[in-house]
């Protein structure tokens, strides 16, 4: 498997169901879970460059939903939302994720951040039903915004030192 270097998330095809991201932040893994999990620090990355966050709701626990909304470059809206399955703090959050234009392709992702010298990396892996839909996922642009809204993410764990 690839390793991520700082700035760049890596993303690898582990089976015909699975994506595999993975980046190295500059941050401990306290603040990368933090910045993930609480909504208005979501509200500064998740759009990264494409677009303007319109709404974060998180119910962090087991069984809670969370839903991010956004307006995207050209107006459009975009929507996704899912239900914590299991959440370690600091270490492992387990959610379903639906991307709202096609419900249909619910996917399982599993968070990881590892620390080592205070460097954090962090690993996502998304677990799709079908290869149809990891493809539609893969096809989506997904990549170019991810990365995007990764460095975003790293910038607002760091502010939080």
């Amino acid at each position: 498997m690839a390793m991520a270097t700082k700035g760049t998330a890596v993303v690898t095809l582990p089976s015909d169901t699975q994506i595999l991201i993975t980046r190295e932040f500059d941050a401990p893994k306290h603040l990368v879970y933090r910045a993930w999990t609480t909504p208005e620090l979501v509200e500064r990355w998740w759009a990264g460059d494409m677009g303007k966050v319109d709404s974060v709701e998180i119910d962090l626990r087991v069984g809670g939903r969370w839903r991010y909304v956004m307006t995207a470059e050209g107006g459009f809206v975009v929507g996704f939302h899912g239900e914590y399955r299991e959440i370690v703090p600091n270490e492992r959050i387990v959610s379903t994720e639906v991307f709202e234009g096609a419900p249909e392709g619910e996917a399982v992702n599993t968070l990881t951040l590892t620390e080592v010298d205070g460097r954090t990396t962090l690993t996502v892996l998304v677990q799709h039903s079908c290869v149809e839909h990891r493809d539609g996922h893969i096809a989506s642009g997904m990549e170019t915004g991810m990365q995007t809204s990764m460095n975003h993410l790293e910038a607002v764990a760091i502010s939080l030192a």
